[in-house]
């Protein structure tokens, strides 16, 4: 059994979505501590006159001390405005009106309050559009060890899972010794060597959400990633 771990991202770019699809469960890492200027709640889209970032509005508290899944959102009129971005910038592109039927609802029916919940729906939703099927659970539903490596293995261990599968940007901090003492395999994700697609606006953009790569390509998103190597 394959598992990934990662803190949740705001409409994340194709890759978060490639590192979901390779693994059979994949945990968001969501009591870990909110890092302001983040990934957490914002991302890029492509406009007319360059990258443009849509931030979701939340609450901090005291010495910004919170976990990720205790942040809540600010309310206000962000689900309106960021509706209305997309609208505005991809509007022209080939897959707009189909891409809408089922994420408009998600900003026009729905009523978030905690971030956790919102980018986990909004995870959930887009995987199931792309066809991912992997499962996806929250790290605070589980009774976890100290240690940054620890309980990364800590949750391996309690899913069952032989193979941890990460990001190449945690090699910096991976303590491998603990992964092996618990005969626990660890592999590198490869974000590199993607497609580029038709896309609006100037140069050719690979970090942006994956709301641009659905507008852009419709049911052929998936042909510019890398996940269908798992099908």
């Amino acid at each position: 059994m394959k598992v990934a771990i990662s803190q949740s991202n705001y409409i994340p770019w194709k890759g978060y979505f490639d590192l979901i699809a390779s693994v059979d469960e994949f945990i968001l890492f969501d009591d870990m501590q909110y890092t302001r200027r983040d990934w957490r709640n914002r991302n890029k889209i492509k406009t007319p006159d360059g990258l443009q970032w849509l931030t979701v509005p939340v609450k901090t508290k005291g010495k910004f001390t919170q976990k990720i899944y205790e942040t809540e959102l600010e309310g206000g009129t962000w689900q309106k405005n960021h509706w209305e971005a997309f609208v505005k910038n991809y509007s022209r592109s080939k897959h707009f009106e189909y891409i809408s039927e089922f994420l408009k609802p998600l900003y026009k029916d729905v009523t978030y309050k905690m971030l956790s919940d919102l980018n986990k729906n909004l995870i959930i939703q887009i995987c199931e559009f792309l066809g991912i099927k992997t499962k996806i659970s929250n790290s605070s539903d589980f009774s976890l060890k100290n240690g940054k490596s620890e309980r990364l293995v800590d949750i391996c261990l309690q899913i069952g899972a032989v193979e941890y599968i990460s990001a190449p940007a945690a090699k910096n901090y991976l303590d491998l010794h603990v992964f092996r003492k618990s005969n626990i395999e660890v592999s590198w994700f490869n974000y590199s060597d993607y497609p580029k697609y038709d896309q609006l606006w100037g140069d050719f953009e690979h970090q942006v959400s994956i709301i641009d790569l659905l507008f852009n390509c419709g049911n052929d998103a998936k042909k510019k990633m890398k996940f269908t190597k798992y099908d």
